[in-house]
């Protein structure tokens, strides 16, 4: 399942557009080491932008009673890959998300899982903080939430 952008584009169509950009920086999209390279990138895309067809609501879905748990619940140095939306080049790095459950109380993995939904999709490290903290807020109602993304650009390196 693919998101519904204001253009339907096929696998074919996207293939071919990997054929174009290989012919623009002067190869040819031809010769037998580049002949499946298409079909990898198409599919390395898919894999890199799953995070467009997940929902943040599902993967906080299963939570559990808090039993008057009131102190900071902190998962730190959760990895991630994402790819910069201004760029498209890759930037990685590490989140540290904490928040002060209300009621309920989630996984430490589901708030990975959350990063990584976010992370794969087109990025600024601005945004990917912003939407899981927003995330946690609207699924979780914790009385505070915290994130903080600390990355290394290679469109800055």
């Amino acid at each position: 399942m693919r998101p519904k952008p204001n253009i339907e584009i096929t696998e074919m169509e996207a293939r071919d557009a990997v054929r174009d950009l290989l012919a623009y920086v002067g190869e040819d999209p031809g010769r037998e080491g580049l002949l499946d390279t298409p079909k990898r990138v198409v599919k390395a895309w898919d894999e890199m932008t799953a995070g467009y067809r997940q929902d943040p609501a599902a993967i906080l879905a299963t939570d559990f009673a808090g039993d008057g748990y009131d102190e900071m619940v902190v998962c730190r140095n959760i990895e991630f890959n994402s790819c910069c939306e201004h760029h498209m080049l890759g930037f990685s790095g590490v989140a540290h998300v904490a928040y002060v459950p209300r009621k309920r109380v989630v996984g430490l993995s589901k708030m990975a899982r959350l990063v990584d939904c976010f992370a794969r999709r087109l990025q600024i490290q601005e945004k990917l903080t912003q939407q899981v903290a927003k995330a946690m807020v609207v699924h979780l109602r914790p009385l505070g939430v915290g994130v903080v993304v600390v990355a290394k650009h290679q469109c800055m390196s």
